[in-house]
This record gives structure tokens, sequence and C-alpha cells, in this order.
């Protein structure tokens, strides 16, 4: 978050069951407008699973090997 509000924003923003035991959440959290998708491990983890487009909401551009991972899960 680059300045206070925002920091503020995240904070009040990240789902109980994904706050630290103790302390306030520390960026980076993933948004997409309002919805909170997760932290970098999340995002690191969809990474390595070929899987970013769909832990960001969006849809995959045809010929991505996430794309092609989905289609052969639909086969």
């Amino acid at each position: 978050a680059a300045n206070e509000e925002n920091r503020k924003w995240m904070r009040e923003n990240v789902p109980e069951d994904s706050r630290p035991a103790s302390g306030n959440p520390l960026p980076p959290r993933l948004f997409n407008d309002s919805r909170y998708l997760g932290d970098y491990e999340a995002f690191f983890e969809a990474r390595e699973n070929n899987a970013v487009y769909a832990f960001l909401g969006l849809t995959a551009p045809p010929g991505s090997k996430e794309a092609e991972a989905l289609a052969k899960q639909q086969a």
C-alpha cells in the first residue's frame, strides 16, 4: 500500500481467516477491486501451478499454459 489510507483499507478488508495471529496483515495482499485474492504465498503457489489467471479472477488467454491445462481438465 502506497499511503496510510490504502494501508488502512487493506488491513480492514483482509478476511479474518487470512490475518496473522497477532498484529496487522502486512503487504503484499492482492485484491481484484474489493475482492480479496490472497497474499504473496498464495500468488506464488498459483504461479507454480500455472493458475495465475484463475487466481486473479481472469480468463486465461487461448494458447496459454493455463488455458491448455484447463481444457485438459474439462475433457
